[in-house]
C-alpha cells in the first residue's frame, strides 16, 4: 500500500472527508450511536449502497466504530470514535458559517 503524502493540513482533512456524504454521516453520528436503518433515514438522499461504502471508508480511517450485537435479528450500531469526535469539533465552525450564510448560498445561480 502506498504511503499517503499531503501538502498541508487542509489537504489531509479533505482527503479523509472526501465528498458530500461523509460530513453528513459524521454530523448525525455526533448526536449519538445510530443503526444502519436510522442513518439511512436521517441522511436524506443517500442510497443504501453509497451509505455502506461511506461507512466502510469512515471505519477504515478510524473515524467511525461499527459494533455488532450478536442477537436475532442482528443489530449493528455505528458511533464516532475519539478521532471522529475530534474531526466533528474541527468542523463545527464550518457548519456555523454555513448556517449563517445558507440563504445567501441558496440564492446563488
Amino acid at each position: 500500500m502506498k504511503k499517503r503524502s499531503y501538502t498541508c493540513g487542509l489537504d489531509a482533512a479533505i482527503d479523509v472527508m472526501g465528498g458530500k456524504w461523509k460530513g453528513l454521516i459524521l454530523f448525525w453520528l455526533g448526536e449519538g450511536p445510530l443503526r444502519f436503518g436510522e442513518l439511512r433515514r436521517t441522511v436524506s438522499g443517500i442510497s443504501e449502497r453509497v451509505l455502506i461504502l461511506q461507512l466502510r471508508e469512515l471505519e477504515a480511517s478510524g473515524l467511525v466504530h461499527r459494533e455488532v450485537h450478536h442477537q436475532v435479528p442482528p443489530k449493528v450500531e455505528y458511533s464516532l470514535t475519539d478521532f471522529g469526535r475530534s474531526l466533528i469539533t474541527a468542523l463545527a465552525p464550518l457548519g456555523e458559517w454555513g448556517e449563517e450564510n445558507m440563504d445567501r448560498l441558496e440564492a446563488l445561480p
